[in-house]
């Protein structure tokens, strides 16, 4: 195997070279004071049973084998037979920067396996034979010898156990209960990134100026129980108008040593039109890019951020595919995410008059009837701002807008009066969708694009059950993009009828959700 390249979703490179038994992860970039990981980690990845043996279904104890069969050294990979463990870790040496975040919190890659069990019958046809979940072992070596790693990783949920009780053993040495731990690629894909991916903040008098100068979490209260006000970034000083730039894409930058991250509010409950629905919280602000990722078959990366009413366009902060130097000097408090390139320059138009040039393009009227002048497409944005239940997004590739998006909540949207209240929950989300740029139209990026609005809805809120689309089935691309649908997983459950539309009701459960498309 030749070395290959990881693209971490805050612009992080890795490079993933095959040593004896494993593989070893090193970061391309030798600046790694913005980054909650090490320079480097060796993990090794072992195959516990035999390739002829039968592998147990979900639901049955699979487990008893690791106690039995010899591992074997690993040459592909199987859905249940492979034990991974992170050998070695390699730490920064520098004292300007807070010390890095749990040196568990890694990633490792490896190619799907055959989706299919063994021991069935070889006469079915391989489309026809039951598949299994992918999940690989933890093995309790190297680092996760430690007897309060492994819980703690389970309490996060990056690990998991089907054995769920307490245990006889009263000696924590023992290490019960925690030999049959693991990591499934649903699972992988449902944690939220925010939890192990940030930009730590520098210490004071640290020379080193990536990092935003202001907290990106709320202020705290004072002993007077008044919240100590933020600096006002636009606030003007003596040098003229203050500026920031965070070194990191939205999701993860990070003024203060602490995950982006947090967990979902209390329920409490309001009604809007005499619908009684939770008090949602407020969607990310303008221009604030709220989900990013590398796709390896496009190799661009993929994000979406909040519309903006703004004369400018956002500037793109995030990181980006155009060729950069391989090499940036270390202790510079220069990432690749924040060196100046197309992407991330002002010279885009605004989001308004993107909508303005995609309105009126006459394929995109056909379905959303929103031609006309720019002040009316300013009025679109503006309305759309104001939801309550909905807010306006932007797709980018590279930094390069290609489509407007709503991300709606179900349950007091015009959707929601057409359904009963056991066709959704209270935290199920809608999508609508418009490509306006013909050079990102296609297929592929059709089911990209869509099971990554999906992954987002997902990571927004873990009690979102659903997610819907309802495109009008007389679309001239609705059959094939109802097929697109399918392909990620959505399924149709009937026809709807609107007051300006008769639409297919698509639905995808978080249950039957695998991964979004790479």
């Amino acid at each position: 195997m030749a070395p290959s390249v990881v693209h971490l979703p805050n612009g992080q490179i890795l490079t993933v070279s095959p040593v004896f038994a494993g593989f070893s992860f090193k970061a391309n970039e030798l600046n790694l004071h913005n980054s909650a990981f090490p320079p480097g980690w060796t993990i090794i990845i072992e195959s516990q049973e035999d390739e002829d043996n039968e592998i147990a279904v979900d639901g049955q104890d699979n487990h008893d084998h690791l106690k039995k069969s010899p591992a074997r050294r690993y040459r592909n990979p199987t859905l249940r037979d492979d034990n991974m463990f992170i050998s070695s870790i390699s730490n920064p040496s520098s004292t300007d920067f807070k010390p890095p975040t749990s040196p568990t919190r890694q990633i490792a890659m490896m190619p799907k396996p055959n989706p299919h069990t063994r021991g069935t019958n070889l006469n079915v046809p391989e489309a026809g034979r039951p598949k299994g979940e992918w999940r690989i072992n933890i093995k309790r070596e190297g680092i996760f010898k430690g007897k309060h790693l492994l819980p703690k990783l389970e309490r996060m949920g990056i690990i998991m156990s089907e054995d769920s009780c307490v245990g006889e053993s009263i000696d924590d040495r023992t290490g019960e209960g925690w030999n049959r731990m693991f990591v499934s690629q649903r699972a992988f894909w449902l944690m939220d990134p925010r939890i192990f991916l940030f930009s730590p903040s520098p210490t004071t008098h640290s020379p080193f100026p990536g990092a935003s100068p202001y907290p990106s979490r709320p202020s705290s209260p004072n002993r007077e129980g008044f919240a100590l006000s933020r600096p006002d970034p636009h606030a003007e000083t003596a040098q003229g108008p203050r500026t920031t730039q965070a070194q990191s894409p939205g999701p993860f930058a990070s003024g203060s040593h602490l995950p982006t991250y947090y967990p979902p509010p209390p329920t409490l409950f309001t009604f809007t039109n005499n619908i009684r629905h939770p008090l949602r919280q407020k969607p990310p602000a303008q221009g604030e890019t709220f989900y990013t990722r590398f796709i390896p078959s496009v190799g661009q990366y993929l994000s979406f951020r909040t519309a903006s009413l703004s004369h400018k366009s956002p500037t793109h902060r995030g990181p980006v595919s155009d060729s950069t130097p391989p090499f940036l000097p270390p202790n510079s408090g220069v990432t690749h995410s924040t060196l100046p390139s197309i992407s991330n320059m002002s010279i885009q138009p605004n989001d308004t008059d993107l909508l303005h040039t995609w309105m009126n393009d006459p394929r995109v009227n056909a379905m959303w009837g929103e031609a006309g002048p720019r002040a009316h497409q300013e009025a679109f944005l503006r309305t759309a701002l104001k939801s309550r239940h909905s807010f306006p997004v932007i797709g980018c590739w590279d930094g390069k807008p290609f489509g407007y998006f709503e991300l709606y909540w179900v349950k007091e949207d015009h959707l929601g009066r057409q359904l009963s209240s056991h066709d959704f929950g209270n935290w199920d989300r809608g999508i609508h969708a418009l490509i306006g740029e013909q050079e990102f139209r296609g297929p592929h990026r059709v089911r990209v694009w869509l099971s990554a609005l999906v992954h987002s809805c997902w990571l927004a809120d873990p009690r979102t059950e659903r997610v819907m689309l309802e495109p009008r089935v007389d679309n001239l691309n609705g059959n094939r993009f109802i097929q697109y649908m399918v392909d990620v997983g959505f399924y149709k459950e009937r026809e709807i009828s609107f007051p300006h539309k008769q639409a297919a009701l698509m639905k995808i459960r978080r249950e039957g959700w695998e991964a979004p498309v790479l």
